[in-house]
Formats: structure tokens, C-alpha cells, sequence
């Protein structure tokens, strides 16, 4: 396979190094960094310092790399471009930690019917199932564990700033959504210091099941990340070490104590298996469905939702908004209809303070000024009502995608 490259960053080098050990080419590389680490790109010859632009011809690589080191809104430009163009691409998670950039990819890639492959492959381990199906069994009453309590997720870190704890999110609640379902209530806790309060910050999610969840930053070396579900007559962990090939390890605590389970895991070569068509989805080995890009953008949205909840220091319930070109058209009717009705309050008043005016001053052209708008504020009420049936003229309402559980964005409300 030929791969093409935009950016670099961590993720986008594991899954380079499982293409280099299997035998595909990189061709293509634009937009690399200087100080960007060399050994991210060990093994792979290529043409470096092209214009993004060369990436457009499928005739030159059958996919490409975007990575998030060095971002910049020239590469943002060229991401949007290549969507449009209809190309298939591997994007580290998350590039942008902003629902509005995501939403805006979703909309072109249903347009234009470009894959985006999210790198977000630890959901496919078989270790992740097994603790799927544990939650799914104990909820009908056929678990091992009795009932389970919470999912703890402790994330250890090194660098525990804003930005690199909200992208570590962005990826880890992908395992969030995939174990509890999709969350309907966020909560956080942190420092009293809005400022440093990352270094030490716990988010809660609840799901539809009212099972809770917790993802919390820890300092701790080696990196990494445990899951443990917690019962009331055992539990069951899952390790899983900083790495694109690491190996993961498995215990289970109940009434003895039953040894270690290891399993080696590539998440690169787990992308570069998606690239070729092979989804990785087998209930007969405990891994669950590849996650797209409505999943990804998901996330990206979770994770902005939790400075809001940090700031104001309070939970945040997230509603099942539908995101579609329909959608959107509604929201903003409903926000126009109310400048309407402000702005006709607005200039009753002051077409009455006028023509007063107007007419202790004997001003007869400021009287028929003044005497005009009803007939203004009838008109622009006339063009906002015909406006409700510019989807009916265009077709948009047939044209909205199907639901799915990443295809809803959260409001919040205190």
C-alpha cells in the first residue's frame, strides 16, 4: 500500500512503523516539522517538503496520514480540501479539540463520501470486549462480578497540562462510550485553581444503564492507562501501557485470585487493517466494532464539554441533539425568530418616541416615518415565514442522515 503523509505526531508514527514492518511504502510526506522527532519517521523514505496539494491524486497514494504535531490553520485548509477531494484518511485523535471543525468534516464527508479513519484502536483489543460483555452480562443478572459498582480509568501521565489531559480524553472516552454507552451526565473534579486543576482532574459519566464511570489524571510511571470494573464480588482489570505495540495484561480478583492473562497489541497494525477492508469486529473473540468518525467527533465533543463543567464547577446533562443540515436551519430560525420579535419591540418604541415628538414639533416628515413601521416590521415578518419553507425548496429534509449515537451533540443546561 502507498502512504501519503500530512503532519506527524505519536500516533501517526505507530501506525507508520506497523506499515514499514509490513512492507508498505510511504511516498508522500508534507508539512513535517523540523523539530519534529526523526525517529517518527525511521525506516520510511520519502519525498519530504512537497506541497499539501500533491496529496490530491488518488493515482499517488491510496491513503493519507494526518497528524496533529505542528498544527496549523494552513493544514486544517488542506485536511477540509482532501475531504472534499474525496479521499480516504487516517487522522490521529483528535486533531482539533473543537466540535464545530469536526462537525464541519462530517458534513463534507457526506458529501463527498471521503473515509476518515479516526486512530482510535484500542477499542478493538479483545480485552475491551471481554469487559463489554461483562457489563452487558451483569446488567441481566449473569455476571461474575455481582453487581458492578463503577468503571474506573486512571490515567497516568507525565505532561498533566490542559491541552495534552482534554486530547488524552478525546481518546479515552471513546473506551467510555464503548464500555457504559453513550453518557448522559458529565461531572468533573479538580483543584480550587481553575489553572491547575487539570493536573489532578476526575470527569464522572453516567450512561443510560446509570452505571457510573470515572476517568481520572494520575501522576505515575510507567505511563499508561488501567480499566477496572469493580463488583461487589470481585473485579476484573485490564492494564494497558503507553505504546502503539505494547502488551496488555489482564486480572481477575473474586474469591481466589486467577493468574495473569498477556496479549500483545498493535494498535497501528489495527488501523492499517481497517485501511485494508477488515473491520476487526468478532464477538467470538471479545473485539468490538472499528470506531468511524461519528464516534471520533463524539468524543471531540465530550472532551470540550469539560472545561465548561470545570469552570462552573458543576454537572453538565448532555442532550440528544440531532446534528443535520435540518437541524442546523431550525437552530438558526429559532434564534433569528427571537431577534425578530426584540427588534420589533425595539422600533415600536422608538417609531413611537419619534412620531411624539415629530408631533410637538410640527414635523410633519417625522410623523409619516414614524407612521411606516407597522408596515416594515409586517414585511420582515412575512420574509422570516416564507423562509420555513426553504427546506420543503430544496430538498434538504430528505437529505438528513440516518441517527446514530455520535450524530447527537450536548447542550447543557444547570
Amino acid at each position: 500500500m502507498k502512504l501519503g503523509l500530512i503532519g506527524i505526531d505519536e500516533q501517526v508514527a505507530g501506525v507508520l512503523d506497523a506499515a514499514r514492518r509490513r512492507g508498505d511504502e510511504l511516498v508522500i510526506a508534507c508539512d513535517i516539522p523540523d523539530t519534529a522527532p526523526q525517529a517518527w519517521l525511521a525506516g520510511m523514505a520519502a519525498q519530504r517538503n512537497l506541497p499539501w496539494e500533491s496529496l490530491m491524486d488518488a493515482r499517488a497514494c491510496d491513503a493519507v496520514l494526518v497528524g496533529h504535531y505542528g498544527w496549523s490553520e494552513l493544514r486544517a485548509e488542506a485536511v477540509r480540501k482532501l475531504v472534499q477531494a474525496g479521499r480516504t484518511l487516517v487522522l490521529a485523535q483528535p486533531l482539533e479539540l473543537s466540535m464545530l471543525w469536526a462537525y464541519e468534516l462530517d458534513m463534507i464527508r457526506k458529501d463527498s463520501g471521503a473515509r476518515l479513519i479516526p486512530i482510535l484502536p484500542d477499542r478493538l483489543h479483545p480485552f475491551v470486549g471481554r469487559l463489554q460483555r461483562e457489563i452487558e452480562a451483569t446488567l441481566a443478572g449473569a455476571g461474575t462480578l455481582g453487581v458492578i459498582e463503577t468503571v474506573e480509568l486512571k490515567r497516568r501521565m507525565a505532561d498533566r497540562s490542559r491541552d495534552t489531559v482534554l486530547r488524552q480524553l478525546a481518546r479515552d472516552t471513546d473506551l467510555v462510550r464503548v464500555l457504559i454507552g453513550e453518557p448522559r451526565r458529565l461531572s468533573t473534579l479538580g483543584g480550587a485553581d481553575i489553572e491547575t486543576a487539570w493536573s489532578t482532574l476526575a470527569v464522572g459519566f453516567t450512561g443510560a444503564t446509570s452505571l457510573p464511570a470515572r476517568w481520572q489524571v494520575m501522576r505515575g510511571d510507567p505511563t499508561g492507562l488501567t480499566i477496572s470494573l469493580v463488583g461487589t464480588t470481585g473485579s476484573q482489570t485490564v492494564e494497558i501501557p503507553e505504546g502503539a505495540d505494547a502488551e496488555w495484561t489482564w486480572t481477575t480478583s473474586t474469591d481466589g485470585r486467577a493468574p495473569a492473562e498477556h496479549l500483545r497489541f498493535s494498535g497501528g497494525a489495527a488501523i492499517l487493517d481497517l485501511l485494508d477492508g477488515k473491520d476487526g469486529s468478532n464477538r467470538a473473540t471479545g473485539a468490538v466494532s472499528a470506531a468511524d468518525w461519528d464516534d471520533a467527533a463524539r468524543c471531540i465533543e465530550l472532551a470540550e464539554t469539560v472545561p465548561r463543567s470545570v469552570a462552573r464547577g458543576r454537572a453538565i446533562d448532555l442532550h440528544q441533539e440531532e446534528f443535520s443540515e435540518l437541524g442546523t436551519f431550525k437552530g438558526t430560525m429559532a434564534s433569528l425568530g427571537c431577534a425578530i420579535v426584540l427588534g420589533g419591540l425595539f422600533v415600536l418604541l422608538l417609531a413611537t418616541l419619534v412620531g411624539g415628538i415629530a408631533k410637538e414639533a410640527g414635523w410633519d416628515f417625522g410623523e409619516r416615518i414614524a407612521g411606516v413601521w407597522p408596515i416594515a416590521v409586517l414585511l420582515v415578518l412575512g420574509l422570516f415565514l416564507a423562509l420555513q419553507f426553504l427546506p420543503l425548496l430544496i430538498g434538504s429534509a430528505g437529505r438528513q442522515s440516518p441517527r446514530s449515537p455520535a450524530d447527537r451533540a450536548p447542550g447543557d443546561h444547570e
